[in-house]
């Protein structure tokens, strides 16, 4: 499955619900088919985009994120081992 176009660049990302950190100074950077979720101070977590989801590396393989349009921005389900287990919120990253 190829990338989403509109998924390319850089986002914020924003907890709104569950078991997931509160996120603060997160981002995901895609590009094609593929990305990383980069925590503060600049590690990347790699990702492969296949359509909507995006699918974590070893040793994180377990860990899909679901993305669904939400105005102009995306809306995602972290999923475990396909169990959700929070929700978020990505917007464009300001320049």
């Amino acid at each position: 499955m190829p990338g989403v176009p509109e998924l390319d660049g850089e986002w914020d990302v924003r907890r709104v619900s569950g078991f997931l950190p509160p996120l603060l100074g997160i981002r995901k950077r895609i590009d094609g088919e593929s990305g990383a979720t980069v925590l503060p101070g600049g590690l990347g977590v790699p990702f492969a985009v296949a359509g909507r989801e995006l699918r974590y590396r070893r040793p994180f393989a377990m860990v899909v994120d679901v993305l669904e349009p939400d105005g102009e921005g995306w809306r995602g389900r972290a999923t475990v081992l396909g169990r959700t287990v929070g929700e978020f919120r990505m917007s464009r990253a300001a320049t």
